[in-house]
């Protein structure tokens, strides 16, 4: 037994290590932080020695209290379009996943093509779709003077600011609910279905009791990294609006990096350390609703 532990206990090492190093150390340099007023004037430098003070919880406070108007506003944003972008995710991908998952002709070819968005750098895929949402010679815009219709400021006009990050993270989240889904689907036997035909069951019968059920544990792991991803997504936020107009469109992660570029050190890291509490409070509430329901 004392050698198959110490195997366990060589195999384990080298992530311990690593997940040391990357990982548990850097967070608690930033909980650190969280707790000073250290910014890029006071943090010192090799002429000039460090001048930041210990605060305590005040950052905190200062936050959570509404002292800074801006968080709470784009909190519910944030929530709104993780909300919004995981629906649209989820929903789109199980229909393209029930349509992958019958026989037809060119179905790989298929599978293949809708692939192609999940396998392009998110980056890359948010300036391209920014130079389609271009108020002067994007795309769209130029497919409604074609047919007559005045042009759109896509990146600036109400609602079409938020509509616009939403479209471009849907197309790049919808990839991988569709491939998790039909793995999923192809696990449910196909006796069961059968069995339903030969009982009088329809098409919707059968889909609300023997394929929703069967995606359950499928569904409830892929909807939570789908809100974790869509919680945390800085690129096509940065990308496509940059915040804007007025930072109306801050998530989360770019509204702690904007604090970051200001220089507000111990602020960023606040803002990253409640950003961290909410998803991991989240995550658990939601893998025990989850299992409940089981």
């Amino acid at each position: 037994m004392r050698t198959r532990t110490w195997i366990i206990w060589a195999f384990l090492a080298p992530v311990i290590v690593v997940m040391t190093v990357i990982v548990f150390i850097p967070l608690a340099q930033a909980l650190f932080t969280t707790l000073t007023d250290i910014n890029r004037m006071n943090q010192g430098t090799r002429f000039k020695p460090p001048s930041w003070e210990f605060v305590g919880l005040q950052n905190y406070i200062d936050i959570l209290t509404g002292k800074d108007r801006f968080f709470y506003p784009t909190l519910i944003w944030t929530v709104i379009w993780t909300i919004v972008n995981v629906f649209f995710h989820y929903t789109l991908g199980l229909v393209l996943a029930l349509l992958l998952n019958q026989r037809f002709r060119g179905r790989t070819g298929y599978r293949l093509l809708l692939l192609l968005p999940w396998a392009v750098p998110a980056y890359i895929s948010a300036i391209a779709w920014l130079f389609i949402f271009n108020g002067e010679y994007g795309l769209l815009n130029n497919i409604l003077m074609a047919f007559g219709m005045d042009r759109i400021n896509w990146l600036s006009s109400f609602p079409w600011y938020y509509i616009s990050p939403i479209i471009v993270n849907v197309w790049l989240g919808v990839p991988f609910m569709m491939v998790a889904l039909l793995g999923g689907l192809q696990t449910i036997p196909v006796e069961q279905y059968e069995a339903a035909t030969v009982d009088g069951a329809n098409s919707w019968q059968a889909f609300r009791n023997i394929t929703l059920p069967g995606l359950r544990s499928v569904s409830s792991t892929v909807i939570l990294l789908g809100c974790i991803w869509t919680f945390n997504l800085f690129a096509v936020i940065y990308f496509v609006t940059g915040g804007g107009p007025a930072g109306k469109t801050e998530i989360l992660v770019t509204f702690t990096y904007r604090a970051f570029e200001r220089g507000d050190l111990a602020i960023a890291a606040t803002y990253a350390t409640i950003v961290f509490s909410l998803l991991l409070v989240f995550s658990l509430v939601y893998r025990r609703m989850t299992r409940e329901e089981a």
